[in-house]
């Protein structure tokens, strides 16, 4: 992959990634993405990833992040409660356990940092 690039993000074409399903709290979410860089050593990730409506939790990595479209409310535990949605941008860190709660289809941009 190359280091410049331009990605036109809502009509990017993502894949189908599998979701634990003890992640799910509630709905029948489906979650697809594209990584578009990856760093040599794999510790620097961008992208795009999209999830439908539905309730799932997750541990979070160190991430920024923009929502292209869509909302959601992200509950951290011990922490705030987000409420996100199209021109958002959110920061997560390392190990946020969070409830993530899908009003509309959810598309995000996507930085990753391990």
């Amino acid at each position: 992959m190359t280091h410049t690039f331009a990605l036109n993000i809502p009509d990017a074409e993502l894949t189908p990634e599998p979701l634990d399903p003890e992640q799910i709290v509630s709905g029948t979410p489906e979650v697809s993405g594209k990584v578009v860089w990856e760093s040599a050593d794999g510790r620097r990730i961008r992208g795009v990833w999209q999830i439908t409506p539905g309730v799932v939790t997750d541990t979070e990595a160190d991430e920024v992040f923009v929502v292209i479209s869509g909302s959601a409310t992200i509950e951290v535990e011990g922490g705030p409660t987000l409420h996100v949605g199209p021109g958002d941008m959110a920061v997560l860190r390392e190990g946020d356990r969070t409830r993530w709660t899908v009003h509309e289809t959810l598309r995000k941009a996507y930085a990753i940092d391990l």
